[in-house]
Order: structure tokens, then sequence, then C-alpha cells
């Protein structure tokens, strides 16, 4: 059960198959600091995604993954952790195509709570493994987006 007073890890990845996230929580368990699975989402890129930049389909997939993890996220603090170097300054650009600029807009409120860090892509296995696996983007995924 996530303990709302302390923060989150969102794992996410996006590859050429799919998007994965893995949301996790540092809990204080017989005093000691572990690390533990909140819930983990994937999907398959739609066609029309497939054909968005590396980075583009990063930070779309930063927005999906907000969106599904909404009741867990809101008015938290986390850390977003990706293999993408190009997030954080995807995030800042002054002037974003309007894909961007829309996505920017979608992750205004999680801006003050959320601390961008990048890691090689080994290091989260979690949310690499979630994207390279998706589940069909259908009625039947929770992760659904018609």
């Amino acid at each position: 059960m996530p303990e709302f007073k302390l923060p989150f890890k969102l794992y996410i990845d996006a590859s050429g198959d799919g998007l994965g996230a893995a949301l996790h929580q540092v809990q204080i368990i017989n005093d000691k600091h572990v690390e533990g699975p909140i819930c983990f989402i994937s999907r398959k890129i739609k066609p029309a995604e497939a054909r968005y930049g590396a980075s583009q389909v990063e930070l779309l997939f930063l927005v999906w993954a907000l969106e599904k993890l909404n009741y867990f996220l809101e008015g938290c603090v986390f850390e977003l952790i990706t293999d993408c170097t190009t997030v954080k300054s995807l995030l800042n650009m002054n002037t974003p195509n309007m894909h961007m600029l829309r996505w920017q807009i979608a992750i205004q409120e999680y801006r003050g709570n959320m601390i961008i860090v990048c890691k090689d892509g080994n290091i989260h296995k979690n949310a690499d493994g979630l994207s390279r696996c998706p589940l069909p983007n259908n009625i039947e995924n929770p992760a659904y987006v018609p």
C-alpha cells in the first residue's frame, strides 16, 4: 500500500514497440529503507506515434504515464527516472512544435513536484521490459488510450 507522505519513483521507458512505466516507492520496513513496486503499466505504440522521433515518444509517454498514474502522483513529490537525457531539455524548450507545446502544458501541474533523473536504461530494466513487451492497446488494458 503506498504511503502518500513519502516520495515516489516513476521509471519510464519507450521502445519501438511500446511504452512502459513502473511506479515504485521507498518505504521504511523494519527500520530499513526498501524500494518496492506500487504498480506497472504498459501499452503498444499506435501507428501514428511510431512516426515520432525518440525524444518525442519519450515525452508523449511521460504525459501518458502521468495521466494514468494521476491518482498516485497528483500533489506528491516524485523522481522521474528516464534513460532519455533530452526529456529535461524538451520540457524547457522555448519554441516547441504543437505536440510538444501541448505535452508541456499537460504536465505543468507536476513540474514543481517532479525531479528528473537521467540514468542508463540498464539501471531500470523494470520499465524497459514493459516497453519491449507491451500490453495490447485495447479496452481490456487498464492503460488503454482510445
